[in-house]
């Protein structure tokens, strides 16, 4: 079973995320995060987490940053409506397992954490 945070500032972007992710039966949504601090801030490690760029307080980029230098980190998709080049770049310095703009095709196959 793979253990998934979901972190965005928009609460049916979490909600369809949380649909999707729980329908298949091989993962689970664990925790929701509305910002990069409070996804920081979660006491259960899940194995991938979710991670939209921008948001309020901290960013998902310096988020990513921070979870990435934990012990046992997990794997960051980040997932965001802003395809500038700039954040997919930030998100792979910040370690980042992938960047994925919101409106991408389903036929894109996802990354396997």
């Amino acid at each position: 079973m793979i253990t998934v945070l979901l972190t965005d500032d928009d609460p049916a972007a979490r909600q369809g995320l949380r649909t999707i992710i729980d329908s298949s039966p091989d993962t689970r949504v664990v925790a929701e995060a509305w910002d990069g601090r409070s996804a920081q801030a979660r006491r259960l490690l899940p194995d991938a987490v979710v991670m939209d760029v921008r948001m309020p307080g901290t960013d998902g980029i310096a988020a990513t940053r921070k979870l990435r230098e934990l012990p046992t980190p997990p794997a960051v998709l980040i997932l965001t409506t802003f395809g500038l080049e700039e954040y997919a770049e930030q998100a792979l310095k910040a370690s980042a397992s992938g960047f994925l703009i919101k409106d991408t095709p389903p036929t894109v196959p996802l990354p396997r954490w």
